[in-house]
């Protein structure tokens, strides 16, 4: 099974995200090979989560907060998205560590409160440009992994991995797919570092649309795509669809 993960960021608003959670709701597809999940935005994910309900679509949310309840404004707790049925959490998007000042720490708490309430998280890393260029990406990964990882319970513990390329995101600039398949070989070894005995599904994120997601998604070591703005669109989001379906 391949994946498509579908986040829609702060592109959909209440009015935009329902109807157009209406149009997928339609589409048909074999759920047995393609595990399609959207990430719509906080406000509108309980009104979407109905919508999907039954159909074969999974749903998750964009961002986490660790702490499970109490006197935290603005906060959203694991049992919160839990409760209306989320099944995966987006953790440490290179938005959310880039524009809003998100730690290595940071992101380890919400891994560890994601798995200790239920939902699996998607562990984001990627390097800027810069940082590829002066050959620290291995660098850059290994510390965004290492302090991700080190010391989790290695029983029953289910985290998903998503390569997106800082220098790729919302630029066109899309990651070579041999470039790609060389980091997830990479990236899954490493892995092996904090869970030798179990393999690990990675996504691979960054200007991907209809017209390159094959060629990322023919390689055995990317398990799926995180698709941003292409994903908001019904022509582009049923065509990427029935590609990753038809593999």
């Amino acid at each position: 099974m391949k994946y498509f993960f579908a986040n829609w960021k702060m592109y959909l608003d209440l009015k935009q995200s329902l109807a157009f959670a209406e149009d997928i709701s339609n589409l048909e597809f074999d759920n047995s090979k393609v595990g399609v999940s959207v990430f719509p935005n906080q406000i509108t994910l309980c009104e979407v989560s109905e919508k999907l309900k039954g159909g074969g679509i999974y749903f998750g949310t964009q961002n986490v907060d660790w702490e499970n309840s109490g006197a935290y404004s603005g906060a959203t707790s694991v049992h919160m998205f839990k409760e209306i049925g989320c099944d995966f959490a987006l953790v440490g998007h290179s938005e959310r560590r880039e524009v809003f000042g998100e730690t290595n720490e940071d992101v380890r708490r919400k891994v560890e409160a994601c798995l200790g309430g239920g939902i699996i998280p998607v562990l984001c890393i990627g390097e800027t440009k810069e940082e590829k260029d002066s050959g620290k990406r291995n660098e850059i990964l290994m510390e965004q992994l290492r302090s991700a990882l080190e010391g989790l319970d290695k029983s029953n513990t289910k985290i998903m991995v998503a390569y997106e390329p800082i220098w790729a995101i919302g630029t066109g600039e899309a990651c070579e797919p041999l470039e790609a398949k060389e980091v997830h070989l990479w990236i899954k070894e490493e892995y092996k570092k904090y869970f030798s005995n179990k393999d690990v599904e990675i996504l691979y994120g960054g200007s991907v649309d209809a017209q390159n997601v094959l060629s990322y998604l023919s390689i055995d070591s990317i398990s799926g795509v995180l698709v941003g703005s292409a994903s908001t669109k019904i022509e582009s989001f049923s065509a990427i669809l029935k590609i990753v379906e038809n593999l």
